[in-house]
């Protein structure tokens, strides 16, 4: 089976999106500009718009979330009126996506009338300035991190994330199942959805509509959960291990002592790839279970096979030189 990589998708933020999506994690209040929630966010952190207040625009960075604590609206309580005004344009003249203001401040009929006209949503919120931000920010870098979708299984063995891959038919579902009796964890069936975090993590999940459910031929859809207890179902994991299961006959070269090492290309991420040649009688479960095992080995610093080929070499140097010896003498 021909790994063919999805595309990678970045998915297009709007203000109404994330104000959904984590009201209730940031304790958001739509004050004014219900009509800008449209509005699209496009870089995945926030901003503190004091210097822009105060007049200075050059570096002000307008794609992002602005928000409001207590530095800020101090800083406009103290000028006049019309210093008022000329700095709340100041502000919304640059499109910003939506302004939050935090520590349940609230901001004064200027400036919700300002924002009505210019279609600009404003929100509050009861957490300090600080948590809001570290919040957000996370908040944010999650709803932009590249994603795609992965063909296969995924279960947690021990800690290992591991996509099981194959035709249809070979036996994934048979393996998956196997594995969750033995204790494992499934998070997701058939089709992973993979996300990139940090630039360096794949994280697999399962779509809503299918979580903790998973479809064997012959039985049909089973709740995984409901059969197994909820310790049989994980949320996500990351992509630690790609097992790919083909038939014996399409492998024609097996690597006996796993020294070359494979890899396959998920979200730009190089993810530790293994062939199970697959014909009856093979336990593939138990193949999969000591993949990950040895996988779990290799992050340790443990290679088996490494230091078989270290001895074999060394072994092999020792018996040369004995030879040169004996011939000389």
């Amino acid at each position: 089976m021909q790994h063919r990589p999805s595309p990678i998708i970045r998915d297009r933020v709007s203000v109404d999106r994330f104000f959904k999506d984590h009201n209730g994690l940031l304790g958001l209040k739509l004050v004014a500009g219900a009509s800008g929630l449209g509005r699209i966010i496009r870089e995945p952190t926030v901003n503190r718009p004091g210097l822009a207040l105060a007049g200075f625009k050059k570096y002000f960075a307008e794609k992002r979330v602005q928000v409001m604590g207590n530095a800020e609206c101090h800083f406009i309580k103290s000028l006049t009126p019309e210093q008022q005004s000329q700095s709340y344009e100041v502000l919304l003249q640059q499109k910003v996506p939506c302004i939050v203001f935090c520590r349940g401040l609230r901001p004064d009929r200027l400036l919700l009338g300002l924002a009505e006209s210019a279609g600009i949503p404003i929100f509050i919120s009861p957490q300090i300035t600080m948590k809001f931000i570290n919040v957000a920010t996370l908040a944010l870098e999650t709803m932009f991190a590249p994603r795609g979708t992965e063909m296969g299984s995924m279960v947690d063995i021990l800690g290992v994330g591991a996509i099981i891959r194959g035709e249809s038919g070979i036996g994934k579902s048979e393996s998956v199942l196997a594995l969750i009796e033995r204790g494992y964890s499934l998070v997701s069936d058939d089709v992973t959805k993979v996300t990139l975090v940090d630039g360096r993590t794949v994280i697999g999940t399962s779509s809503e509509l299918t979580r903790n459910h998973m479809e064997v031929r012959g039985i049909g859809i089973v709740n995984v959960a409901a059969m197994f207890g909820v310790k049989s179902i994980r949320q996500e994991k990351e992509v630690d291990l790609v097992v790919c299961l083909k038939n014996w006959s399409d492998v024609p070269d097996v690597d006996r002592l796993g020294l070359d090492e494979k890899y396959i290309n998920i979200l730009g991420v190089d993810i530790p790839e293994i062939t199970i040649p697959v014909r009856p009688g093979r336990d593939l479960a138990r193949l999969i279970e000591v993949a990950a095992f040895q996988m779990k080995l290799k992050r340790l610093g443990c290679n088996p096979a490494r230091e078989l080929n270290e001895r074999l070499l060394s072994k092999m140097a020792a018996s040369t030189s004995e030879g040169e010896k004996q011939s000389s003498g």
